[in-house]
């Protein structure tokens, strides 16, 4: 993705946690730039970024660990900053023994797309857009995009009260209480 944003003009870089992951990238893309990093603890300015694409990235994050990742992600967009979030969706842990052809060990935590909507509310991000989609092709498993944005300004709303009115909005209107 992040050679893909390039190619369109888009001033990018990646960060992964994996150092693995980052000599990859850099290898296969020399001209763009890659760091080691975590999600809770982004290099970055406050208010820096004007958005952030987490593809696929938070699903082998414990779920306790999410609200500081969507906080982080908070703290370094600019306000009115866009994040891009797209991930797996469920509701189970996974600890698969093979894959990739060969023997892994890695941890997979799925959560309810509601779920995730209210982390990010809770992080001060305000849900714009839902995009759910079951399995198929060749992705196994439900999967949703998100599209939250940093406000212009910050919110006085209590802590839940955007992911309380955005669920009312997609069942036409029908309150969750």
């Amino acid at each position: 993705m992040t050679a893909y944003l390039a190619g369109l003009g888009v001033s990018v870089f990646g960060v992964d946690l994996s150092p693995k992951m980052v000599r990859l990238a850099r290898h296969a893309y020399p001209n763009l730039r890659f760091a080691e990093g975590s999600m809770t603890a982004l290099e970055m300015r406050d208010d820096e970024l004007g958005g952030i694409l987490a593809w696929y990235s938070t699903h082998h994050t414990p779920p306790q660990w999410l609200p500081d990742v969507f906080s982080e992600f908070h703290r370094t967009l600019a306000p009115g900053g866009y994040l891009l979030w797209g991930d797996y969706v469920g509701n189970e842990r996974l600890q698969p023994t093979h894959g990739y052809g060969r023997p892994v060990s890695y941890e997979s935590y799925l959560l309810p797309l509601d779920r995730m909507v209210d982390l990010l509310d809770q992080a001060g991000l305000i849900v714009t857009a839902r995009l759910e989609q079951e399995p198929g092709g060749r992705v196994n498993r439900p999967h949703a995009c998100l599209l939250a944005r940093k406000p212009e300004t910050p919110c006085r709303g209590s802590q839940g009260e955007t992911a309380r009115l955005y669920r009312r909005r997609s069942r036409g209107g029908q309150s969750d209480r």
